[in-house]
């Protein structure tokens, strides 16, 4: 039976269920802020009656601005030194939406708040039950474990829903991409119709390819642009879509013709994936049914008849 809950344990699920919902939180907020450069081709092509809003933006980063010079501080001992592991820890969140400078700094320093917490947590659930000895730091290093390796499992869920958005959504707007550069419109603005008609369905492309136009408009060179959209998702189908359209830019190709080939390669490749998630359908069917469904009609079947047999043997034997 399950004994009566303590105080402490009500504690710390609650404890545990607000850092939760805080990584969760300062996580999706700054996947919602943009970039300094961004920030400023928006006040150019703003009108005069929409700067309100842009006063009400950054009010709102000036806001949580002690938020992040607060992650700041707790990320210091804790940042990668070298630049090769830096870069490596803004793609992953990059791969995630995180694009800010601030972002590597932030999500150091949540896995650091996190660590002290539950290791106070564990400290506090551990010492007075146990006493200070090895069980009680067992549990403390535990929750340690748990609070340093939360940030990166909610990072590494964000990462698979943003890039799995994009592979969802990417058929149809390379649809829609053939269509309107067949019809005689520029890749630029074919890329501006695909954000205008999937904006509602396809937020995540439809935002790499606004930023994608924000760049050209900066006067970044096509291929830088086309190389960086495919690096930043970290999506195999937009890697390929954007080297097949440097490469068609490159040696003067037709992009429709480039686009085309890549949305027949494409639906070839999901009709493969398609069918190999079939073929593993019947292995992977197996231990559901030999665990839940035969183990319960070998109960029903067996089960009477090996009572009836224990029966009589205990009879024969009196």
């Amino acid at each position: 039976m399950i004994g009566p809950v303590s105080i402490e344990q009500v504690i710390a699920v609650a404890v545990f269920g607000a850092c939760v919902a805080g990584i969760f939180f300062v996580l999706s907020l700054l996947s919602k802020r943009n970039s300094q450069a961004q920030e400023r081709l928006k006040r150019l092509f703003r009108t005069q009656s929409s700067e309100l809003e842009a006063g009400d933006v950054e009010k709102k980063r000036e806001r949580f601005q002690g938020v992040v010079e607060t992650a700041k501080a707790f990320a210091a001992p804790m940042m990668p030194t070298s630049e090769k592991e830096q870069n490596t820890l803004k793609l992953k969140l990059s791969y995630a939406g995180f694009r800010s400078d601030s972002a590597a700094a932030v999500y150091i320093g949540l896995r650091t708040a996190c660590l002290l917490t539950f290791l106070v947590i564990g400290a506090l659930l551990s010492v007075p039950q146990y006493g200070f000895n090895l069980k009680s730091l067992q549990w403390i290093f535990v929750l340690g474990g748990i609070g340093f390796y939360l940030p990166a499992i909610i990072l590494w869920w964000l990462r698979r829903k943003r890039q799995q958005a994009i592979f969802l959504s990417l058929p149809d707007a390379l649809d829609l991409l053939v269509v309107c550069v067949e019809s005689g419109l520029g890749l630029d603005a074919a890329m501006r119709k695909v954000c205008d008609e999937m904006k509602n369905h396809a937020k995540v492309l439809c935002e790499e390819f606004s930023l994608c136009n924000f760049q050209l408009q900066m006067g970044r060179p096509r291929r830088d642009v086309l190389h960086d959209l495919g690096v930043r998702t970290g999506v195999d189908d937009l890697m390929s879509l954007a080297a097949i359209l440097i490469q068609a830019d490159r040696f003067g190709s037709s992009i429709a013709q480039a686009l085309r080939v890549q949305s027949d390669s494409m639906r070839t490749r999901r009709k493969q994936i398609a069918e190999e998630k079939a073929a593993k359908t019947a292995v992977q069917l197996i231990f559901p049914l030999v665990l839940f469904i035969f183990s319960g009609i070998f109960i029903v079947l067996v089960g009477p008849a090996a009572l009836q047999i224990i029966d009589k043997m205990m009879k024969a034997g009196q």
